[in-house]
């Protein structure tokens, strides 16, 4: 028997290629901003690296581009928001549209309430944390969040061929935890909410949006701290897994949602976590 009847649609495997498309990804010179550029990159995209340390950005797109990928590396802060603009339109200008944006610069500042070596940390409780700490926080992780997803949406609309835009929240964003610095909570669920408003919004325009809700993985965000073993421990034994991730296992998400093969999946937060937020053992 030869051909496949049409109702039946593509191949499974044929939905994951994004051969062809271009993808930016904020906060990519390091951790899961990295794995989705490496991600974009190795299925066949022309990937666009952007992070506030912009050699380090540059140095991986090299890397990828000495691999044989398509890539660029350069200089953003997400607070930014002329400069957001710019680059986004300089992305578009360069591979032709924009097909996939990955808004995920981010950072974690300052203690929990609760040590990981435990009791009470003086530095982390509501009435000492530093407010500048917060303002910092919100500005990156939320406003920094709107301020690429609002251009990468008027580019998409403009465009006129839809779209996939995928923030990175954490499953912080819909549980607490005392050990994570507490503008980082409210910053992540903001972002959740967003992206449902969005994809409210942009549906219309064949635009997707979701968002990756990841729980501990070993990244550079705050300083690296998961890399301490007191703390690696802590988080060790929250996840249902029993471990900590590496970046790596994101790979196979942030391809689905930039692909065709979630084309009916948007507005849908989707942990990462190892069972964290399901609760822990014992």
């Amino acid at each position: 028997m030869s051909g496949v009847p049409s109702e039946r649609g593509p191949k499974a495997l044929e939905q994951f290629d994004i051969g062809g498309r271009s993808a930016i990804v904020t906060g990519a010179a390091s951790g899961i901003g990295l794995a989705y550029a490496e991600a974009m990159a190795e299925a066949g995209a022309k990937v666009t690296l952007s992070d506030i340390d912009g050699t380090a950005a540059e140095r991986e797109a090299a890397r990828l581009r000495g691999e044989g990928y398509e890539a660029r590396g350069v200089r953003l802060d997400v607070t930014d928001r002329a400069r957001t603009t710019q680059v986004m339109d300089e992305h578009a200008a360069t591979y032709g549209g924009l097909d996939i944006c990955f808004a995920n610069a981010g950072l974690g500042l300052g203690p929990g309430f609760w040590s990981p070596a435990g009791g009470r940390d003086p530095a982390g409780q509501i009435d000492t944390f530093d407010p500048a700490m917060w303002d910092k926080t919100i500005a990156i992780n939320l406003t920094g969040a709107y301020n690429t997803m609002r251009d990468a949406a008027r580019i998409m609309k403009k465009q006129g061929r839809g779209g996939s835009i995928i923030a990175t929240a954490s499953n912080a964003g819909i549980m607490c935890e005392a050990i994570v610095p507490m503008p980082y909570m409210p910053s992540k669920a903001g972002v959740i909410h967003m992206v449902k408003h969005m994809a409210f919004e942009l549906g219309e325009y064949r635009i997707r949006v979701n968002a990756i809700l990841p729980g501990p993985f070993v990244t550079n965000i705050a300083d690296g701290y998961l890399k301490d073993p007191v703390v690696r421990k802590a988080w060790d034994e929250s996840t249902l897994m029993g471990r900590i991730a590496d970046t790596w296992q994101i790979k196979p998400l942030a391809l689905f949602l930039a692909s065709d093969a979630s084309s009916y999946v948007t507005g849908s937060p989707m942990l990462i976590d190892g069972g964290m937020a399901l609760g822990r053992l014992g």
